[in-house]
């Protein structure tokens, strides 16, 4: 049959990109070769795999099944020469997820403690929400991803490194409205700030407060954590920050003050997380253990200050 790797790539990027310009574009090749080889891909599987259209595609149900098997086939092939260049001592590229709540606290130390491990490393650090980092993993894009636990993915291994307790935020004055024995079953009310939806933070403190997106005292409006804790130190009312950003967002917002929750504090669960057919080699269990230490240090800085 010989259908070629690139030719799977072809096919996989036209259709998800549903054009053959914009997919020549992505691949870096003419719009008629392009063309050609998924033709020539077509003739060899003896099926049609799109519907050409005037300015779309449209991927057939025989080219869905294929679709499938291209992608596994190009996973499985990444990871074969990743694993290659770790076992013969080459250059290997590790590319790393993180979620913004996690990433710009950890990764200083993170990245200068691997770099000291493997100087020839290439180290490719990828930002993004829960939901685009499980699906960067799945496609092969990212080797592992750091974000809070469980990922609930039958197809995803968790790795607990370490837990990032939740401190109440705000102004002297919001704070002082609540009993200093406050419990965090107790923040049904108030004006509460959070993060964009999308952030697996803003559910987590919804969670905690015991409260829905629909509850009039929510404002679901910051993108970063840095734009919500100037807002709640400007006085806009409190939010729940985490132990591994607290020290840090106290320092750059002024007016910000913090407070621990009496009884059990809520806390979230962070992890390392990678593909259950990806083998736990050497690299995973150097990279955990990295993340973990440099967790565990900003997180018990924090319970020594507050």
């Amino acid at each position: 049959m010989n259908i070629t790797l690139r030719q799977m790539q072809y096919f996989v990027t036209l259709a998800a990109q549903r054009n053959f310009r914009r997919a020549a574009d992505v691949v870096n090749i003419s719009q008629p070769a392009l063309s050609i080889q998924i033709k020539e891909m077509e003739d060899r599987l003896g099926g049609q795999l799109v519907e050409r259209q005037a300015r779309d595609v449209i991927v057939t149900s025989f080219g869905q099944m294929i679709l499938g098997h291209c992608k596994s086939i190009l996973q499985a092939a990444h990871e074969m020469e990743q694993q290659a260049k770790l076992f013969a001592g080459r250059s290997a590229r590790l590319s790393i997820g993180m979620i913004p709540t996690i990433a710009p606290y950890l990764l200083p130390n993170v990245l200068a403690d691997l770099r000291s491990q493997d100087v020839a490393l290439d180290i490719q650090i990828h930002e993004a929400k829960t939901e685009i980092l499980i699906a960067g993993l799945r496609s092969g894009d990212l080797d592992a991803a750091v974000m809070a636990l469980p990922s609930l993915c039958d197809d995803l291994q968790d790795e607990f490194l370490f837990q990032d307790r939740f401190l109440l935020a705000g102004t002297h004055g919001h704070l002082s409205r609540y009993p200093q024995n406050l419990a965090a079953s107790q923040m049904s009310q108030g004006q509460l700030l959070l993060l964009e939806d999308g952030n697996c933070l803003t559910d987590q403190a919804l969670d905690i407060c015991g409260r829905t997106r629909a509850h009039p005292q929510i404002n679901m409006g910051a993108s970063s954590m840095a734009t919500l804790t100037r807002m709640v130190a400007a006085g806009f009312g409190v939010t729940l920050v985490p132990e591994l950003a607290a020290l840090a967002e106290r320092a750059a917002a002024d007016g910000l003050e913090l407070r621990r929750f009496d009884g059990v504090e809520p806390a979230r669960r962070i992890g390392l997380v990678r593909r259950t057919s990806t083998p736990a080699g050497e690299w995973f269990s150097t990279l955990a253990k990295l993340i973990q230490d440099a967790g565990n240090s900003v997180v018990a800085k924090c319970r020594s200050h507050i």
